[in-house]
């Protein structure tokens, strides 16, 4: 027996398709679910120890909507991408937990770093740009994840 999957093409409309297991398991590497990153500063933590190397996970519907509930999100919203990022950031450097706390206290551009990385991955499922290179006009794909070094 194999595994379902509802499969689409362009203007196609949604049908249920059986795959191998071999299929299955080569369809779910090409879904890509993390994303590894580099910060431009990184944290530091209580050891002194500076954390730069992580990873983030593609958010989900709870992610987005859980941190609502969260009573620091109702007295101030701007606090609902710090609860969120915590959610998201699966590893960073050696931290055994990544929680609102250490989101809180990262740089300025750590932070900006993390809430840009949040929204290519979310919208475009990839941690890449498209450019045009400025004297040929070339273009090409930018792949984000090592310009924090």
């Amino acid at each position: 027996m194999g595994i379902k999957f509802t499969v689409g093409d362009a203007g196609g409309k949604p049908r249920h398709k059986e795959f191998s297991e071999e299929e299955a398991r080569e369809i779910m590497e090409l879904l890509q679910t993390e994303f590894s990153f580099t910060l431009p500063k990184g944290y530091v933590d209580e050891a002194g120890t500076l954390h730069k190397q992580g990873t983030m996970r593609l958010a989900t519907a709870a992610d987005e909507i859980t941190p609502l509930r969260d009573s620091r999100v109702q007295q101030n919203p701007a606090y609902l991408t710090v609860i969120l990022l915590s959610r998201v950031v699966t590893t960073l450097g050696g931290l055994g937990m990544i929680t609102p706390r250490v989101i809180e206290e990262l740089y300025t551009s750590d932070f900006a770093y993390l809430q840009d990385m949040y929204n290519r991955i979310n919208q475009n499922g990839t941690n890449s740009i498209h450019a045009k290179c400025p004297k040929c006009e070339q273009p090409f794909v930018l792949e984000l994840e090592s310009l924090g070094e």
